[in-house]
């Protein structure tokens, strides 16, 4: 059996270029392979890194950066059709207006500032999230999806997505938890901020997704309701739906094989009481 395609693609100008396939799903499937990529910004990509591109026949990119940082790094990859998604971003902002009203920054306040940007995603952004869902249906793949860092516009639409494959919350975790492994941030960004806030910045908490999480509980009861009531088009969005976007599951190769219903239903329990137990901080 060949080798699986690399989960991340090491480019010297998008160093969190990563391939969202590859994780398995509850029901046996498997999300597939150099369909959806995940990445920060592509506007520092090098002549090496769009020939390591340019075989994955990309498509599209679905960019969630604001209009001032799209204008600041402009997509470096020719013919491929750009949908923008808008999400203007308000963390640095907020802290500096902290910083202006002589408030000391701390690494705690980055940290709860991320969390309220995250609960903000569903409260002011799901529109953006509804969009790219709705693209998402159609034939725009191979497509990659990105913001200006790739880690949390772009990881809690990669994690809604990998939930709507019916991808556990482990698996979730773990994808998006990988940003903390592989992304450079720009030594200049945001230089005038305390260096224990910058790192908080430059990384991802389980905490911070799950804060988005929670307030898509308070809302819409659960992320199937999100999923269907929210994302899902308008005409067939209903919570009695069995799966909320079925179209997504194009993105997933069918199960190898059919478990009776007695062992399907044993197997799916013992996953849920697992994922209770070790996976405590990102409930999904």
């Amino acid at each position: 059996m060949p080798d699986p395609p690399a989960r991340h693609l090491n480019l010297a100008g998008a160093s969190n270029f990563r391939d969202l396939g590859g994780y398995r799903t509850r029901d046996g499937r498997t999300v597939r392979w150099q369909q959806i990529f995940r990445s920060n910004h592509l506007g520092h990509l090098t002549e090496a890194d769009i020939e390591v591109l340019r075989p994955l026949g990309l498509k599209s990119a679905f960019d969630f950066r604001g209009s001032e940082e799209r204008v600041a790094a402009i997509c470096g990859l020719a013919g491929i059709a750009v949908h923008s998604l808008p999400i203007e971003p308000t963390v640095v902002a907020a802290l500096r207006a902290r910083l202006a009203d002589g408030i000391p920054l701390s690494s705690t306040d980055a940290i709860e500032v991320m969390r309220e940007s995250y609960r903000n995603y569903v409260r002011h952004n799901t529109p953006s999230f509804r969009a790219l869902f709705a693209l998402l249906l159609e034939d725009r793949a191979p497509l990659v999806i990105h913001c200006t860092a790739g880690k949390d516009r772009t990881g809690f639409a990669c994690a809604l997505i990998l939930h709507s494959l019916g991808v556990s919350c482990e698996l979730i975790a773990e994808d998006y938890l990988l940003t903390n492994r592989f992304y450079r941030r720009d030594p200049a960004a945001s230089s005038d901020l305390p260096e224990d806030v910058r790192q908080v910045l430059a990384s991802v908490q389980a905490s911070f997704l799950t804060a988005g999480f929670d307030a898509i509980s308070a809302d819409y009861g659960d992320l199937e309701g999100y999923l269907g009531d929210a994302l899902g088009p308008r005409r067939t969005r209903t919570r009695n739906a069995p799966v909320a976007l079925p179209g997504i599951l194009k993105f997933a190769s069918r199960p190898r094989q059919r478990m009776k219903l007695p062992q399907a239903a044993a197997s799916i329990s013992a996953s849920r009481s697992a994922m209770t137990s070790s996976n405590a901080e990102i409930a999904c």
